[in-house]
Formats: structure tokens, sequence, C-alpha cells
């Protein structure tokens, strides 16, 4: 099964990452140790509750405009 990740630098440093399918959410001091805890957050999610996936998700961006 392929699931999306989105990944935040954190405010304290590292990062956060999420699974939007799932509502996943780990962290990680580099990308590759957020990505393998979500990882592992994301299959201890699915093994409790089973999803059947169809089609792979849209991932955009949007801007808005700065206020002064």
């Amino acid at each position: 099964m392929i699931f999306t990740a989105v990944l935040m630098p954190a405010p304290e440093g590292g990062f956060t990452a999420l699974n939007p399918e799932t509502g996943s959410t780990s962290e990680g001091e580099t990308v590759e140790q957020a990505l393998a805890n979500l990882r592992e957050a994301t299959e201890l999610f699915v093994e409790e509750f089973p999803l059947s996936v169809e089609g792979r998700p849209l991932l955009t961006t949007f801007e808005l405009a700065a206020r002064a």
C-alpha cells in the first residue's frame, strides 16, 4: 500500500510528519527518522484499523496574500 507523508519543519528543530489517510503523526530529528517513525505509527494504526485505500491522493499547494 502506498501512503502519503507530509513533513514540516518543527519549531523546536527536526520534523513533524503526518499521514493524512490515517491521521497518524510522528516526528524525528531528520527527514529519514521522521519518515521511519511515521511508517511505524501508520503500520500500527493499519493493524488496528484496516483500510481499503482507493486511488491515490492528490497533493497540491495554495498561496494566501501576505498581510502587511
